[in-house]
């Protein structure tokens, strides 16, 4: 959709992945790095923020790798899920939960949005190119 708008989009794709999956060829600019940590050092140096779309096990590892370098204060680049019909609710009342347990701390929030609007709204606020 982004393409299609005039935007452009950035892959960063590991070896073990363009090896067994087919890259989009259409993109404005594609990287082959050589593994996942690489892939993710390379995202967080490009991204001006993190969204996270409904998705399995490794978009959930870096979710929470990212939101944690927040934390930790090596970026201050928002990051949000995109809560499509309820996704991330779970994820929300296991954070709310730890952070009932006493084992949260209140750095850097997680931001839920579960419209586009909303979507675009924050990343306007938080001076997103």
């Amino acid at each position: 959709s982004a393409l299609a708008a005039g935007g452009e989009v950035t892959g960063v794709i590991p070896e073990g992945l363009f090896q067994r999956e087919v890259a989009h060829q259409g993109l404005t600019e594609l990287h082959y790095v050589n593994g996942m940590h690489e892939r993710k050092a390379m995202m967080a140096e490009l991204a001006d923020a993190f969204i996270a779309l409904p998705g399995g096990i490794g978009t959930l590892d870096e979710l929470i790798e990212i939101w944690c370098w927040a934390g930790i204060g090596s970026h201050s680049k928002p990051c949000l899920c995109y809560d499509v019909d309820n996704y991330w609710q779970p994820l929300f009342e296991l954070l709310q939960h730890i952070h009932n347990e006493g084992f949260a701390h209140d750095n850097e929030s997680l931001l839920n949005v579960s419209d586009t609007d909303a979507l675009l709204t924050v990343l306007k606020n938080e001076d997103v190119q």
